[in-house]
């Protein structure tokens, strides 16, 4: 029982370090009209894109932290928060379209929308643009990439079968 107290404690703290370097690296974009306005989109299951891409964040830093990969932390969250951020509602008709599927065309729709908005690194550019690999063909050329691009699967994984639910507020 002492044990289990003391793993969701770890758990809290953990989750309050990822929160506060969300915050840090990542507070112009948690805070942007775009980006809050992705809460009204939904990604998997019942998630939002906004809290996928923090819930990606997140995991990208856990994984990077439990691996020892030794990523760029700036890029690694303004990445991942980033990585989806295609602007639409991609469940909606006026968007499927038989040649243009989404798996296929929205990290480049995100990339563009991003270095609209910000001064992206290449690192960040690279996240954004091949998350979706294989799907992009070309593969990740940075760790950060390939870490994004992993948590994002997983995420994504749990959203779908609906592991992972977004709380109602």
């Amino acid at each position: 029982m002492l044990r289990v107290a003391k793993k969701k404690k770890n758990a809290k703290k953990i989750n309050k370090v990822h929160q506060d370097l969300l915050n840090h690296y990542g507070s112009d974009i948690l805070n942007s009209k775009n980006f809050i306005g992705t809460s009204k989109n939904t990604q998997h299951g019942s998630m939002s894109v906004l809290q996928h891409s923090i819930n990606v964040a997140k995991y990208s830093l856990l994984i990077n932290e439990k691996l020892g990969i030794h990523c760029k932390t700036k890029d690694l969250i303004r990445g991942a928060l980033l990585h989806d951020y295609f602007l639409y509602d991609w469940h909606d008709k006026n968007h499927v379209q038989l040649y243009r599927l989404h798996g296929f065309h929205h990290p480049s729709t995100a990339l563009k929308n991003a270095s609209k908005e910000y001064k992206l690194s290449p690192r960040e550019k690279d996240i954004i643009k091949k998350h979706m690999w294989p799907l992009t063909i070309k593969p990740p050329l940075c760790r950060e990439a390939w870490v994004v691009t992993t948590a994002d699967k997983y995420c994504s994984l749990l959203e779908t079968l609906r592991i992972h639910k977004e709380k109602k507020k």
